[in-house]
C-alpha cells in the first residue's frame, strides 16, 4: 500500500484485552508503524494535570487538544511539544482521569483528525485504541476486537504490577473502565459488525500474534 491508499488495521476492545502489546508486535511483523491512540487521551490528561485542569472540564480539556502539538516517534511514542510523554503518561493519577477526558466530545473532535493524518503521513498503521474501529478508522482494511473477560484482564495487569494480591481491586476499576468506555455519549467503546474478534482469554501473546498476522495476510493477499 502507498500513502495514497495507506493500509490501517484497527484494533479495538476493552481496558487490558492486550491491545498494546499485540499492535505493537503486528505493526513490526508487517513493517507499519504503530499508533496507541489512547496515548493521545493520555497526553492531554498529563498536561490538564499539570495545568491543574479538572479532567472533567471539557471546555479547558478541548482547549488542551487545541494547543498542544502531538506526535509520535520511530517507536510510537507520543510525543508532547516534542518532548516525550512516557513515563509520565501511564502515572496513576492520568490513568485515572484518562477516561473523563476522552469521553469530551471537543477534546476527540480535536485528536481524531490528528489519528487519521499520522496514517495518511506514514503510509499506513496498526491503531489500537477504544474506537478504531468504529470512528477512527471506520474503513480499516482488516478491523480486530480483542476481547478476555474481566477477571483474566485483571490477573494479567495484576501480575504485570508484581502484585497479585491487587487482583480483586484491579478487577473492579476494569469493570468501571468498561463501564465508563462503553456508556459515554460521544464514540463509546463498541464491537463492529465487520471486526474479528480474538478472545485473548484463551490464546498466549504469541498465539494472538499468529491468529492476526494470517488474518491479515489473508485479506491482502487479495487486494
Amino acid at each position: 500500500m502507498n500513502s495514497s491508499n495507506p493500509l490501517v488495521i484497527a484494533i479495538d476492545g476493552p481496558a487490558a484485552a492486550g491491545k498494546s502489546t499485540v499492535a505493537r508486535c503486528l505493526a513490526r511483523e508487517l513493517g507499519l508503524r504503530f499508533l496507541d491512540t489512547g496515548s493521545m487521551y493520555r497526553a492531554i490528561t498529563l498536561v490538564a494535570l499539570q495545568r491543574g485542569i479538572d479532567p472533567e472540564d471539557g471546555a479547558g480539556c478541548a482547549k488542551i487538544a487545541q494547543e498542544i502539538v502531538l506526535s509520535f516517534d520511530e517507536e510510537g511514542h507520543i510525543l508532547i511539544d516534542g518532548a516525550a510523554g512516557e513515563p509520565e503518561i501511564r502515572s496513576t493519577p492520568v490513568s485515572r482521569n484518562a477516561s473523563a477526558v476522552s469521553a469530551h466530545p471537543g477534546v476527540r473532535a480535536a485528536i481524531v483528525p490528528l489519528q487519521r493524518g499520522v496514517a495518511e503521513r506514514v503510509g499506513g498503521v496498526v491503531a489500537e485504541g477504544r474506537d478504531t474501529t468504529t470512528v477512527v478508522f471506520p474503513n480499516a482494511g482488516v478491523k480486530f476486537f480483542l476481547w478476555a473477560s474481566p477477571s483474566v484482564r485483571a490477573e494479567r495487569r495484576a501480575l504485570e504490577l508484581g502484585e497479585p494480591e491487587r487482583q480483586a481491586e484491579i478487577q473492579i476499576k476494569i469493570e468501571e473502565r468498561d463501564r465508563k468506555d462503553s456508556s459515554r455519549a460521544d464514540s463509546p467503546l463498541r464491537e463492529a459488525e465487520d471486526a474479528i474478534r480474538v478472545d485473548t482469554g484463551l490464546l498466549n501473546a504469541e498465539e494472538t500474534l499468529e491468529f492476526m498476522l494470517a488474518r491479515v495476510r489473508a485479506v491482502t493477499a487479495h487486494e
